[in-house]
């Protein structure tokens, strides 16, 4: 007997409409890499939209992730109402969902990430999809980046080890496992494993 979901099949090709998001991902993250490995942006968002697309979802929420940090990163309330225009009021709401805030400068990291948390549970189930998936990508970056550094990844990060360690841990408190127990249970292994980094 097979162990675990099978993917959820989806009747939605990716068309058009995706290519078009993907247009304008490139464009907006072109020159973005990622702080620890210097990868460019553009693979994490290509990751995170193929987690979501493994699980079957339609087009409308892997475009979303494609985009999920266009607004906070590229342009706040211009970009997320561009967003808007092209592909729709459910895409640009996943997207504001997504975002830790649009407000330039960003608050302090730890008032960003606890309203975050806070926000989780009262998203749409779309959005958190994509949330989940970006720190699955997330935390496999950093075991990757980890295995590439050593200890001298955690100087990379805005804040401490701890903190770190801290706001994944919550991660896994707020988010609820039948969202994807695929996604789920892989961020508490690659969580676990970090936990266990020096």
């Amino acid at each position: 007997m097979p162990h675990g979901n099978p993917v959820k099949p989806t009747s939605v090709l990716l068309g058009e409409r995706f290519e078009q998001a993907l247009d304008l991902a490139c464009r907006l993250h072109g020159k973005q890499r990622r702080k620890a490995s210097g990868v460019p942006y553009v693979a994490h968002l290509l990751g995170v939209a193929a987690l979501v697309l493994e699980e079957g979802a339609a087009e409308d929420v892997v475009i979303a992730a494609l985009l999920h940090d266009a607004a906070e990163d590229q342009g706040g309330e211009e970009t997320l109402n561009g967003i808007r225009h092209a592909f729709g009021e459910d895409v640009a709401r996943w997207v504001l969902q997504a975002s830790d805030t649009l407000i330039k400068p960003k608050p302090a990291w730890e008032e960003r990430k606890r309203h975050h948390l806070a926000s989780i549970p009262m998203s749409d189930h779309e959005a958190q999809l994509i949330m989940l998936a970006d720190k699955v990508y997330n935390s496999r970056s950093i075991l990757a980046d980890h295995r590439r550094m050593g200890p001298a990844l955690w100087e990379r990060f805005s804040v401490t080890r701890e903190r770190t360690l801290w706001y994944y841990q919550s991660l896994l408190e707020v988010f609820d496992r039948q969202l994807s127990p695929i996604l789920y249970d892989e961020l508490a292994r690659t969580v676990s494993r970090m936990q266990e980094l020096p």
